[in-house]
């Protein structure tokens, strides 16, 4: 005797295990229990899919087995591999959202430690300045290459220290 059985389940196309119980009733038919689960899905809510239970006799059961199960069983099997679609996409989003924030709080971090910098190179600079020594406040003060968003600032006392040097030729002595 020879049955297609084997083939009709795998074109059903199902991820997973399928699990079958077969009891036979007091009244000669039988009850059929039919689950599907799906061990790779992730999410817990697989577990609440029911198991698709048939009644009927042996020549029922031959007859409709494929039709009553085909619809549910594949709507159960594709709904497992979107559950775990989307727990595989919550999770890519969760390393995103936590490097994405993690970037943020290096630049935060960078750019502070940057406008620290400026700051302490200026305040070195004026207090050079408060002594007279203007070459040396020249110097000291923040290189216009390394803060370019300070460059006018920088740029303007630069210029007045350089009043302070020696008297240059082509320009008039200014206080």
């Amino acid at each position: 005797m020879q049955t297609n059985f084997f083939r009709q389940l795998a074109n059903l196309n199902l991820t997973g295990d399928l699990q079958m119980i077969l009891r036979l009733t007091e009244e000669n038919s039988f009850v059929l229990s039919v689950l599907l689960n799906n061990e790779q899905c992730g999410d817990e809510a697989r577990k609440l899919i029911p198991p698709l239970n048939l009644r009927g006799t042996a020549e029922e059961l031959d007859n409709g087995f494929f039709e009553s199960i085909s619809t549910p069983l594949q709507s159960a099997s594709g709904l497992m591999v979107d559950m775990e679609s989307f727990m595989k996409q919550l999770e890519e989003a969760k390393k995103q959202s936590a490097l994405e924030k993690e970037k943020n709080d290096k630049e935060k971090k960078d750019k502070e430690a940057k406008e620290k910098k400026y700051k302490e190179a200026f305040q070195k600079a004026e207090e050079l300045e408060k002594e007279g020594k203007y070459k040396e406040s020249w110097s000291a003060l923040p290189k216009v290459s390394e803060f370019p968003d300070y460059a006018e600032t920088i740029r303007k006392k630069q210029d007045e220290y350089e009043r302070h040097f020696a008297p240059s030729l082509f320009t008039e002595n200014q206080p």
